[in-house]
């Protein structure tokens, strides 16, 4: 299958990293999401309930990156990958996570996981 829908550049703040400052401190997540599903029946229909409704893509989102607290990224990227994926119709989704602001000791854009995950069963 080839149709998808990406959200880009989603950017909350949350307390998720190894240090003890990253869990006291929020910093700014970027999050993007690719889920991929067949877009034909909402094309045809113009009816949001035959896809994916973007809003709850980015609530969802939001809510596990501000009300959770993990110590690595791939652990945040892999919850919200379980959440789409148990909360639509995707067959596979692709999560994006970017934490541009951790201290490296040097100039950097920032640093990121990406996972992707199907659908079982």
């Amino acid at each position: 299958m080839t149709d998808r829908i990406r959200i880009e550049g989603m950017r909350f703040q949350g307390t998720h990293g190894v240090h003890e400052h990253e869990q006291r401190n929020p910093q700014t997540f970027e999050v993007d999401v690719e889920l991929e599903l067949d877009l034909r029946p909402a094309g045809l229909s113009d009816d949001l309930t035959q896809t994916v409704d973007y809003s709850r893509v980015f609530a969802t989102c939001g809510r596990i990156v501000e009300s959770t607290r993990f110590r690595l990224i791939e652990a945040l990227a892999e919850t919200i990958a379980r959440e789409l994926l148990a909360e639509s119709t995707a067959d596979e989704v692709t999560v994006r996570i970017r934490k541009p602001e951790v201290d490296l000791g040097g100039p950097f854009q920032a640093v990121g996981v990406e996972i992707r995950r199907r659908r079982t069963g």
